[in-house]
């Protein structure tokens, strides 16, 4: 994967098919500590704890479907390329957590991507997954939670085109200014 909101997409997929009604997204920017953190954290059915530690080997999967599993790999060599660290904690029918760090302005950092795209995707193809999502830049943030969303929308369903396009919008123009 080339951009890390990839990352971010395969992860909440993972957090979909593992029964997740609540999915969190943090991004935390931070150029006085020069990191860029990802948060994503779900309440689905967690990690068994003997699959747990070996989470970044690519030939440990869940799936039936095939033996490898590239994707907490593939962002753990992203994490360390830049300088950082990649950690996965869970619970057994609790969630689970995982927390990429990244050298903020490091040269072999992955660029962030589409993350409004990304999210925007997951939220039109499962309107009933509470997502909350938070992008922080040097200690301003934004939030981006759709429950308050659907309560806005006041029945019209949050994944019909026109309202994706204004969440697009308010997305962007948020982060811009932050």
């Amino acid at each position: 994967m080339k951009e890390l909101s990839l990352h971010i997409l395969d992860i909440a997929q993972n957090s979909i098919v593992a029964g997740a009604s609540s999915i969190e997204i943090d991004i935390d920017e931070n150029s006085g500590t020069n990191t860029l953190l990802i948060r994503i954290k779900d309440n689905g059915k967690g990690i068994p704890p003997d699959m747990l530690h070996k989470i970044t080997d690519p030939y440990t999967t869940s799936r039936t479907t095939r033996k490898v599993g590239m994707g907490l790999p593939l962002l753990n060599d992203a994490c360390r390329l830049s300088g950082g660290k990649l950690s996965v904690s869970s619970v057994q029918d609790e969630g689970t957590e995982i927390v990429a760090t990244l050298g903020l302005n490091h040269i072999d950092r992955q660029p962030l991507g589409d993350v409004a795209g990304v999210l925007l995707l997951l939220v039109s193809a499962n309107p009933t997954i509470e997502f909350i999502y938070q992008y922080s830049k040097n200690g301003n943030s934004y939030i981006f939670n759709t429950k308050e969303v659907k309560e806005a929308l006041d029945g019209l369903p949050i994944n019909s085109p026109e309202v994706i396009r204004m969440l697009r919008e308010m997305i962007e123009e948020n982060l811009e200014e932050l």
